[in-house]
């Protein structure tokens, strides 16, 4: 899972990047220059900490999110369809994370001249927007063309310019294509093209100190943090952490929930394995059958799938015991076709 921190100049991207990840990456400006920051951050999740304390496993495995801090995204950026570099970062996210400012700085200049968070909001999705419509409009115009002069597949010819026409409409009533619904062919049509809009989106609005986040009426979802502070506590040690937070009454650092809401974002959920060697969180996105979750594992475990031996976190941890489990009758045997939910415990069964 990959999800891209973006936002106009001096809005705090790298800084709510350093938070997430703990990190130390310059919050300097880098305007007009494309920068990109990585790292991979532990998905913060109780039932892992469970799990472990009841198999005591050699070593303990939480899900995983990637976070990238991508500069250069700015107004006009998709004037001509974006290109390049920038491109080619952002279509390898899973999800984007718009962050807005809303503190008030004077020594940190914003490139709009004022702080009006809502009108940045609309900004930077109208260029998301902006960078589809000058795709798809390009590739109908290929489409047409090939029509006229003929010499390819006439049934898959019309049914490509269905579909972008479909893209074309949306678009141009400033509709994001993630609010569309694709076929499993559509979905692979689409698979190659730099469509930004079909990426689930989360605005973080960058709180100053005592401030509090707009009121706004998104078509996605949204969370308000103070970045800098949030960094600040980030970097200290867990004992500095505490007592910092002791001292200013923050009981829970908002960076986890703003985790596990870009973790929701993209769809997915945690299915677990466990034993004296390992307690790992899986994921795998929502309504995958058990097979597929096993490929999640190893590929030649979805290959040589037999079945998959199945207990659900709530049963196993208020029974106490895999064995408590089983005489409860718990503890299941699933095919291929079962559809693995949220905390599912497996163990799968293969031919290979």
């Amino acid at each position: 899972m990959k999800l891209g921190i973006i936002g106009l100049p001096q809005s705090g991207k790298t800084t709510l990047f350093n938070a997430i990840t703990r990190g130390n990456a310059p919050t300097t400006a880098s305007a007009g220059r494309i920068e990109v920051h990585q790292a991979v951050v532990d998905v913060p999740d109780p039932r892992v900490d469970t799990l472990s304390k009841m198999f005591n496993p050699k070593k303990t495995i939480y899900a995983k999110v990637t976070y990238a801090d991508i500069a250069g995204l700015e107004t006009g950026s998709a004037k001509s369809g974006i290109s390049g570099q920038l491109l080619n970062q952002l279509n390898q996210m899973d999800g984007l994370i718009l962050v807005v400012r809303c503190f008030e700085n004077d020594n940190v200049m914003h490139p709009s001249g004022n702080v009006n968070p809502l009108r940045d909001v609309e900004t930077m999705t109208s260029e998301l927007l902006l960078n589809d419509l000058v795709v798809v409009e390009r590739k109908l115009e290929k489409l047409k063309d090939e029509k006229k002069k003929g010499g390819t597949d006439k049934a898959v010819n019309a049914r490509q310019i269905e579909l972008f026409e479909k893209l074309n409409a949306a678009l141009s009533e400033s509709k994001p294509l993630r609010f569309l619904e694709f076929t499993p062919d559509e979905e692979k049509e689409l698979s190659s093209f730099g469509l930004l809009t079909r990426k689930p989106l989360l605005t973080v609005f960058n709180l100053g100190e005592g401030q509090s986040a707009p009121d706004s009426y998104l078509d996605h979802p949204s969370v308000a943090l103070m970045c800098k502070l949030e960094m600040e506590i980030a970097q200290l040690s867990p004992e500095d952490a505490e007592v910092f937070m002791q001292e200013y009454g923050i009981k829970e650092l908002s960076l986890n929930r703003m985790i596990n809401i870009s973790y929701e974002l993209l769809q997915e959920q945690t299915f677990f394995t466990v034993g004296e060697d390992e307690v790992r969180a899986w994921v795998t996105h929502r309504g995958a059958t058990a097979q597929e979750a096993a490929g999640e594992i190893h590929t030649d475990l979805s290959r040589g799938f037999v079945r998959a031996e199945v207990v659900a976190y709530e049963d196993l941890t208020s029974l106490g015991s895999m064995n408590e489990a089983k005489a409860k009758g718990k503890f299941r045997l699933e095919g291929k076709e079962y559809i693995v939910k949220d905390g599912d415990i497996m163990h799968v069964r293969s031919s290979l």
